[in-house]
């Protein structure tokens, strides 16, 4: 009976101790605990991030040395042709006023041999198409002609054709590759590459064998090329062969007109009267 009445006293003096904590109380404190958690967390968050956003702006941006990485230089959209190598380690054909270049030219063809392929760089002052033909004679018909044309977007597309006769139809098969052309300062300009050995076809000679080589250039409508600016084109004097570089200089009709004896003769003769005056 005395140690049920002391358990009874102890019960009684627990619940009313001020140590003891009431549910409400240890749910308080539970909630400022998960809210200590929380905030622990995303501290802890915010420092992870903080740590990766770190290191990935190092990966990223700077280099080993704790530098920012330059910026990488333009590009340029299409090398100057070099004339200087004509004769050396390719060969061309200029067509215009003495010395003139890639640039000056009314025409300009280079050629050279890399590995398998053969690679073009043609070059002519109009703003519509400029090309390359390969004959077994000097005369339009039955070639094998590679045309770089500036479009109306701007862009400069290498295009197969096949002449029949005075007509140059396009051949879808197009055996040009790493093309690429650019329209400046009135002159369209291109580089391609076509394989030195093809298969057998009527349409695509192999260049390992030598032809006579067409140039002609012209304007273009839409895209399409037209005829070309002279009546008679120039054509190489004789067959070409890729295993052999020459730089071949031809006059152009105008400079051929302004240099003949007759015209020289006539210049001299209006300066002389231009000096000496009317009687």
């Amino acid at each position: 009976m005395i140690l049920h009445c002391r358990l009874l006293i102890g019960a009684w003096f627990f619940f009313l101790s001020p140590t003891g904590a009431s549910p409400a109380d240890e749910s308080a404190t539970r909630g400022s605990r998960t809210d200590q958690g929380d905030a622990a967390l995303d501290e802890k968050h915010q420092d992870t991030y903080g740590t990766f956003a770190s290191e990935f702006y190092d990966l990223r941006y700077l280099s080993e040395e704790g530098y920012p990485f330059p910026t990488a230089p333009p590009v340029d959209p299409f090398a100057r042709i070099r004339a200087d190598d004509c004769g050396k380690t390719k060969g061309c054909f200029r067509y215009g006023t003495p010395g003139c270049t890639a640039e000056t030219c009314d025409y300009f063809l280079s050629y050279r041999r890399i590995g398998a392929d053969v690679e073009f760089e043609l070059s002519a002052d109009t703003d519509g198409w400029v090309a390359v033909g390969f004959s077994s004679d000097k005369k339009m018909g039955g070639d094998d002609v590679m045309a770089c044309v500036h479009d109306d977007n701007g862009r400069v597309r290498i295009q197969h054709f096949y002449n029949v006769g005075q007509w140059a139809k396009e051949i879808q098969r197009n055996p040009a590759r790493d093309e690429e052309g650019v329209f400046e300062n009135n002159r369209v300009t291109c580089r391609f590459k076509r394989p030195v050995y093809v298969p057998r076809d009527e349409t695509i000679v192999d260049l390992h064998l030598s032809w006579y080589y067409l140039f002609a250039w012209g304007p273009a409508i839409q895209g399409s090329i037209t005829r070309h600016d002279i009546d008679s084109p120039p054509v190489s004097e004789n067959v070409v062969s890729i295993y052999r570089y020459e730089d071949i200089f031809m006059p152009s009709a105008a400079y051929q007109t302004f240099s003949s004896p007759f015209c020289l003769l006539l210049i001299v003769a209006l300066t002389f009267y231009l000096l000496m005056g009317t009687p």
